[in-house]
């Protein structure tokens, strides 16, 4: 991203806030930031994909480019049902395949003959692009493309001709079907296919072979307003798995020219690059279905409305947006099953965060920068509004007091991306009856914040709540919090049964081999405790890993409890110095249940728990179950 066409929207939101306040400057904003156009597409947090194609019919979810057109002939078809569908699913907008790697285009591309022109659809007259775009200006829904730069049919694939067919073809679907907020190019590119009937591998330098500075241009000179998706952005990047989640840290930063499509390490966009210098935030593809493609088989293995729902918290409430596709089915429409399980996740997510306790409410700060940058900023409801600290300080406490115990478990926290993402880490405390504050019960780390970081966690009643962020890259900016009572069946599962429990594979340095089997027996009747104050875990090569789990002792009473702790990684036994983690079991007396460390992804081989003080000294630490994922 040009520096260039950062400037304009920071010197936006400074006079935005001069005009309200001009006695108190706003803060400088911290790049990497977004363009305007990246925070408006992140403000649709879900939208739909639509697959739909020859390999409708022939069951594929590749098509090779070889199947004859003449079997596509949905019997009834209909765009304005997936609209419909998609708007009481409570999405945005919907990006359709208009071409899949098969190269089989959904509009009547004179460049081919292999388009929908050539099949018995409406006696070759139909053109499904124009029929959604149609739809999607009815019902009130963004339109956005998918063309795949594969192309498994064309002969001259992986030759330079072939570049000016598929600008031609990109250049056509940017002209002729009104604007479009997003063009989604697929990182899968090159291998075998039919390629005009020649069945042959064609490898392509993916890096270099579409001259992507080329279609950027492009694109800029036709729909300026368009993110453009791709493993590496520019407008915004794949979260580096299709399952529909992103990491708990997640920034939206890349390291510039640094990723590509077909990327070897995928598995960091799932977090993004701490160290980034490009605005790239993370988009979540996930599918209803097992596959893409519509097929029968699958009519009993869509998605429920519960995992749909969880799905939107990792994705959305991970500072990502959610992309859910609905495979369109033989007759042209989106099935039932599909219909009704997202209508229904849609309306659970509404109940869960409808109605917000601290709307309006006054937070209690532990340092305001003044002017428009107070805390009732965070509760107005209005997305331009923020809190903000003085320069010098990058941590700060948010404290809501209620007149009477309240029943809390989940939150919504948002910072003012337009000035960049800058917190680091943070932790939710509630205060307990005799007035001491203990962390709430989560199941994942808390660092990152960024667009949205929805929480779930284990229900507290309470007169008060906090928020502590104890580290970022500049003052604080916070916008938006939300507290929510979802429910009297909200609470997720935390207690997993111990012969549940799941880990990688590992060994116990320094413990007698019978005692280690003790810690992986998966028997919470049986202990392996290890003397001293630290316990290295060798997991036999590098892994990344973002947890570690163990249930202390489960004898009465419970002996070895570690009341507060270290946690360090290494790549060398006598280097396990890189401090991932250092807290306390809270509670661990009373409670003495499956404790869980979260922390930022990292690659290792060793680990180091270290009890730098225990409930009781003296005692060796006590460990029924370990596990590392």
């Amino acid at each position: 991203m040009k520096l260039s066409k950062l400037i304009p929207l920071c010197a936006v939101a400074s006079a935005f806030c001069a005009c309200s306040s001009p006695q108190v400057k706003a803060p400088e904003a911290i790049l990497p930031i977004p363009e305007q156009k990246q925070v408006d597409w992140q403000k649709m947090e879900t939208y739909a994909f639509i697959h739909f194609g020859l390999n409708t019919f022939n069951d594929r979810e590749w098509g090779y480019g070889d199947t004859d057109p003449k079997i596509f002939n949905p019997a009834r078809l209909d765009c304005e049902q997936w609209a419909q569908t998609l708007v009481k699913a409570g999405m945005k907008g919907v990006i359709l395949t208009a071409k899949h790697h098969d190269g089989f285009c959904l509009w009547p591309f004179e460049g081919t003959d292999y388009n929908i022109s050539h099949t018995p659809y409406k006696d070759g007259k139909g053109d499904i692009v124009r029929e959604l775009a149609d739809a999607c200006k009815k019902y009130g829904l963004k339109f956005a493309v998918y063309l795949s730069p594969w192309d498994r049919h064309q002969a001259n694939y992986g030759t330079p001709e072939y570049l000016d067919y598929f600008y031609a073809q990109l250049r056509e679907l940017l002209t002729n079907y009104g604007e479009v907020f997003e063009v989604w190019f697929d990182g899968a590119n090159g291998g075998d296919g039919w390629y005009g009937g020649a069945k042959d591998v064609r490898t392509i330098d993916r890096k270099n072979y579409y001259n992507y500075p080329r279609i950027y241009e492009i694109l800029d000179s036709i729909q300026p307003q368009a993110v453009i998706f791709s493993d590496g952005g520019p407008g915004c990047r794949w979260v580096g798995n299709e399952r529909g989640f992103a990491g708990a840290t997640n920034w939206s930063f890349l390291r510039k020219g640094e990723v590509y499509p077909g990327y070897p390490k995928h598995y960091e966009l799932q977090y993004g690059h701490a160290d980034g210098n490009q605005w790239v935030p993370a988009e979540c593809d996930v599918s209803i279905r097992p596959g893409w493609f519509y097929h029968p088989e699958e009519d009993d293995r869509v998605k429920t409305p519960e995992q749909l729902v969880d799905l939107y918290y990792r994705s959305v409430g991970h500072n990502g947006t959610l992309l859910l596709n609905f495979p369109v089915d033989r007759n042209g429409l989106i099935n039932p099953i599909d219909s009704a399980n997202a209508v229904k996740y849609y309306q659970i997510i509404q109940q869960e965060l409808k109605n917000n306790l601290v709307a309006g409410m006054k937070a209690k700060v532990s340092n305001e920068r003044g002017g428009a940058y107070v805390a009732s900023a965070m509760t107005d409801e209005d997305y331009d509004t923020y809190w903000a600290t003085e320069d010098s300080v990058k941590t700060g406490d948010i404290e809501f007091s209620f007149s009477s115990p309240q029943r809390m478990n989940r939150m919504m926290l948002q910072e003012y991306i337009p000035l960049g993402q800058r917190v680091k880490a943070f932790t939710v405390e509630y205060k307990d009856k005799d007035g001491k504050w203990l962390p709430v019960r989560l199941n994942e780390e808390t660092t990152t914040i960024g667009y949205k970081r929805l929480l779930r966690f284990g229900t507290v009643v309470s007169d008060g709540i906090r928020i502590r962020i104890t580290d970022a890259r500049g003052p604080l900016c916070i916008n938006n919090i939300g507290i929510y009572d979802a429910g009297q069946n909200a609470d997720i599962s935390y207690d997993v049964p111990t012969e549940k429990i799941e880990s990688l594979p590992f060994t116990l340095t320094g413990v007698a081999e019978d005692d280690a089997k003790l810690a992986v027996d998966r028997n919470n009747q049986t202990t392996c405790f290890v003397n001293g104050n630290q316990l290295i875990i060798d997991l036999g090569e590098e892994k990344m890993i973002s947890s570690f789990h163990f249930l202390p002792d489960q004898s009465e009473p419970n002996k070895g409890l570690i009341s507060n702790y270290e946690l360090a990684v290494g790549n060398t036994a006598d280097q396990i110095n890189k401090v991932v983690k250092a807290g306390e079991f809270s509670n661990i007396r009373n409670n003495p249940v499956l404790q869980s460390v979260y922390f930022t992804p990292t690659i290792t081989r060793y680990i180091s728990l270290k009890a730098t003080r225990m409930v009781n000294d003296g005692e060796p630490m006590g460990f029924a179950e370990i596990a590392v994922k």
